[in-house]
């Protein structure tokens, strides 16, 4: 094994655990930033980033204010579902760089007083990995039993049947046909991804052990992919046809014509999370967060413990409209109380980007900037995804670019929305390729880059990433706004919410004005209106020395979103 795919050795990295650097409960009082690694900076010129990309630009996520960074997949994968795909868990795609540059990163980001945040890709691995390759070649070899192995139901015309119905939500069948066995593996994604038996104590083994010389090197928590697919019922029964049926064109897909009590959500899921817990927590500070597949917000909220979070999504599929997001953050709040903590995403790698959804034209940096309040000023801790804070919205990609593998598959039918669109190169520069790379980019920047960059929004007091960077300063020095508790002061009256953020002695109001009209607004509260409350941040660029609380009424312009603090009791 060459030196540029070393394994994740129990060895500890130069940066090791960094006691203390961090205190043990900012995953719950940061700000967590995705990177998609091959998206965010190119330092060698073949059109992908690479984690020595990423170490040049950790002075940005410094100063942005961040405090983790959390990587989408650098394993080695043959890119099949761009990097979730992966045929070895505990080594570095020669892509991204060598186990030393991996290594320098986090020693790096350590001493930034950055944490450092690994994808784990547990349910499944690419056709490729060794495991699957000895597996699939007879039914009697060490990984034989290692993946999700059935025998036909039947033959039909000399083919054989499927053991039942399930079906892969990138399109098709569950189940691919290995002639060598003369049996069906399972696969909820592309037929390249077999799914793991989680049940054999061997995969259980290999891949904690896996995970522990990841935390050796000093890693400081996991993301982890689609968890609660990780195990499916014992005896595969075939999924019940959803009642009612879609309708439209969705009900040409498989998977949205049935039900899933069977293929997601099992009972094993829980020993296999505390044992997998506990193995993190042996060192205080870690965290983790996992990727809920496919499922409402109290299947999430019952993983959900302290240090080990669950991505709940129903604040990205929401309109920029006050009942819709006030809908969502009542669910949010009956569902995460006593020691359940929720986090808040406006963006990620799988998602329409929320400065291309919720605006267009001249209004999308006004509204970025609200939604940036939003988001840093929900109970729940945040995640950014890299770009949202320079306003980079979405990216048209002609078919012939098309990367992401079901969009290729359903084009032109709207059955899928093509991933590539938010995954589009990051612009540092308005130089050729935005500073991204000196070669051909692996994907297509946004048109805009000239003008959305970093380097252009730096020198732009005015601009989103300023707004993000006082706005995160704003955050790290008010308790409230971290662990304080949340109530409603205005609850999507005029396409205005207004809530407040407690905690003793303290207490922050946020405002936001959704709408695009000026509006003055009375606080109906008499506990909140009695208190003597000092602006302290505006999104409106002409706001500066404005109060925009006039006795009881709140006056904002429109899309303005405002912070005001004052001192509770004593």
């Amino acid at each position: 094994m060459t030196a540029r795919t070393r394994p994740a050795s129990r060895t500890r990295s130069a940066s090791g655990p960094r006691a203390g650097s961090l205190p043990t409960d900012w995953w719950q009082r940061g700000v967590i930033y995705q990177i998609y690694p091959r998206s965010f900076a190119d330092s060698d010129g073949d059109g992908i980033g690479d984690l020595p990309g990423i170490l040049a630009h950790l002075d940005h996520l410094e100063s942005l204010g961040i405090d983790a960074l959390w990587l989408s997949p650098i394993y080695p994968s043959p890119g099949l579902d761009v990097g979730y795909d992966v045929s070895d868990h505990s080594a570095i795609d020669p892509v991204f760089g060598t186990m030393d540059d991996f290594d320098r990163l986090v020693a790096a980001a350590h001493e930034r007083g950055l944490g450092v945040i690994l994808d784990l890709v547990l349910n499944h691995t690419s056709h490729l990995h060794p495991w699957f390759v000895d597996s699939r070649s007879s039914q009697d070899n060490e990984h034989a039993d290692w993946y999700l192995w059935r025998d036909p139901a039947g033959w039909r015309r000399g083919k054989p049947i499927p053991p039942n119905n399930w079906a892969s939500i990138f399109g098709g069948g569950a189940w691919e046909w290995e002639p060598k066995r003369k049996q069906f593996y399972m696969h909820t994604f592309l037929r390249e991804q077999p799914e793991l038996n989680w049940r054999n104590p061997a995969v259980r083994t290999a891949q904690l052990e896996m995970i522990r010389g990841w935390l050796a090197r000093g890693v400081d928590g996991f993301r982890l992919d689609v968890f609660n697919a990780l195990f499916k019922h014992p005896d595969l029964p075939s999924n019940p046809p959803r009642v009612p049926p879609p309708k439209g064109i969705r009900r040409l897909r498989a998977w949205n014509r049935q039900q899933h009590p069977y293929d997601r959500n099992q009972p094993d899921l829980d020993d296999f999370l505390a044992e997998f817990r506990a193995i993190v927590d042996e060192v205080p500070g870690r965290m983790t967060v996992g990727e809920l597949f496919e499922d409402a917000l109290e299947v999430g909220v019952g993983h959900s413990q302290p240090r080990h979070l669950v991505f709940e999504f129903a604040l990205l599929r929401q309109p920029w409209e006050a009942e819709a997001l006030a809908g969502v953050i009542d669910q949010r709040e009956a569902r995460y109380e006593s020691d359940r903590w929720p986090t808040v995403v406006l963006s990620n790698h799988d998602q329409p980007r929320h400065a291309s959804r919720l605006a267009k034209g001249p209004e999308r940096d006004a509204v970025a900037k609200a939604a940036a309040v939003l988001l840093l000023t929900l109970r729940g801790t945040p995640f950014l995804y890299y770009g949202e804070e320079i306003g980079l919205g979405d990216v048209k990609v002609p078919r012939k670019e098309i990367v992401d593998p079901p969009a290729r598959r359903y084009w032109p039918l709207p059955l899928w929305w093509n991933r590539d669109q938010c995954r589009a190169p990051m612009p540092w520069t308005g130089e050729p390729n935005g500073g991204f790379t000196t070669g051909r980019p692996w994907l297509r920047l946004a048109p805009d880059y000239p003008t959305r960059n970093v380097a252009a929004q730096a020198a732009d007091p005015g601009s989103v990433l300023n707004a993000y960077r006082r706005l995160l300063a704003i955050r790290r020095t008010l308790v409230p706004l971290q662990v304080g508790s949340f109530r409603w002061v205005i609850r999507a009256r005029d396409e205005v919410l207004a809530y407040r953020r407690d905690s003793p002695g303290e207490a922050v109001l946020v405002a936001i004005n959704l709408g695009a009209e000026a509006i003055s607004v009375a606080l109906a509260d008499p506990a909140t209106a009695a208190l003597t409350w000092e602006p302290i941040y505006t999104t409106d660029p002409h706001g500066a020395g404005r109060r925009p609380l006039d006795g009881v009424v709140l006056r904002l312009v429109g899309r303005e979103a405002v912070l005001l603090r004052a001192t509770v009791g004593g």
